[in-house]
């Protein structure tokens, strides 16, 4: 399933609205819970394995990325729409990080991003398995052999 960040951001963007993570983070997180739970909807019919880029669970992380209270319906969200109990994480790469029009982290804020959705996803039950910092084609065979 695509991810919702760069997808919502470039649609607030064009449409000059104001729910971004620089200017309404609390809006930004309504904005991707509402994709996400769209997104596991559309999967539950689905053939086959779907893998999902982000989850409800990395809404709860960014809030508390943020500092930010997690709402009670985000909560009982990531309780009743559950994914594969092993998921797979992407540890931040400063080897190949890079800011651009969507992503203003920094190195350091993308570091932090990464232990804050290790919270969240541990917090609720889900065993990580984190990727293998190497090429696309290899990370890519990685996944296939743990989802076969």
């Amino acid at each position: 399933m695509p991810e919702a960040a760069r997808a919502i951001i470039q649609d607030q963007i064009d449409i000059g609205g104001t729910a971004l993570p620089w200017n309404d983070r609390e809006a930004f997180a309504n904005l991707m819970l509402a994709w996400e739970m769209r997104s596991y909807r559309d999967a539950v019919n689905a053939p086959g394995p779907i893998i999902f880029d982000r989850g409800i669970p990395d809404v709860i992380g960014y809030l508390r990325l943020c500092g930010l209270p997690v709402p009670a319906p985000v909560l009982r969200a990531a309780e009743l729409r559950r994914y594969a109990s092993r998921v797979f994480i992407a540890p931040h790469w400063p080897a190949i990080f890079e800011q651009d029009t969507e992503r203003k982290q920094t190195l350091v804020e993308a570091e932090a991003t990464y232990h804050a959705m290790v919270d969240a996803y541990l917090g609720l039950g889900y065993e990580l398995v984190t990727l293998p910092l190497a090429p696309i084609a290899e990370r890519a065979k990685f996944v296939r052999e743990r989802i076969a």
